[in-house]
C-alpha cells in the first residue's frame, strides 16, 4: 500500500482524446491524482462536477486535476463534453495505475462482495513524491479539501 512520502508510481494512459499522458509529464507542478468507479454515476458525476467549477483555483495554484477510471476513451469523452469537464481524464481498462495505487478493493454493497475501484484522491508534490492520500472521499466535498490542503 502507498503511504505519504512515497514516490508516487508513474503510468502512461489514454485521455479522452486517446492520447498518452504521463505522470511523468506534470513534475515541477503538484498534482491532483483521483481515482473513481464510474463515468456518468451521480457520487461520480458529482465529484468531477466540483472539481470543474473549482478548476480555475486549481489551475492559479499551478495544480494539475487528473481523474482516473477503468472506462473507455469514448465514455471519458462522453462524460467530459456533457459536463464541461476542463482537466484530464485517463482511461484505465487494464487496471495498470489503478492496481499501482492500491485503489482496486473489495467493495460491499447490498451485502454482495465485488471488486472496484475505491473512490481515492492522491496529491502529489513537484518532485513526484505523494504528500496527502485521501482514502473514501466524499464527492461533493473532495475538491474544496483539496484546494484547504493547497
Amino acid at each position: 500500500m502507498l503511504e505519504v512520502g512515497n514516490i508516487a508510481p508513474d503510468f502512461t494512459l489514454a485521455d479522452k482524446d486517446g492520447n498518452p499522458v504521463s505522470l511523468s509529464d506534470f513534475r515541477g507542478k503538484k498534482a491532483v491524482v483521483y481515482f473513481y468507479p464510474k463515468d456518468n454515476t451521480p457520487g461520480c458525476t458529482r465529484q468531477a462536477c466540483a472539481f470543474a467549477a473549482a478548476y480555475g483555483e486549481f489551475l492559479q495554484k499551478n495544480v494539475a486535476v487528473i481523474g482516473i477510471s477503468k472506462d473507455s476513451v469514448a465514455s471519458h469523452a462522453k462524460f467530459a463534453e456533457k459536463y464541461s469537464l476542463p482537466f484530464v481524464l485517463l482511461s484505465d481498462p487494464e487496471r495498470q495505475a489503478i492496481e499501482a495505487y492500491g485503489v482496486w478493493q473489495e467493495k460491499k454493497r447490498y451485502g454482495k462482495v465485488r471488486m472496484g475501484v475505491a473512490r481515492t484522491t492522491f496529491l502529489i508534490d513537484e518532485e513526484g513524491c505523494i504528500v496527502k492520500i485521501m482514502p473514501k472521499v466524499k464527492p461533493d466535498t473532495n475538491a474544496a479539501e483539496i484546494l484547504a490542503e493547497l
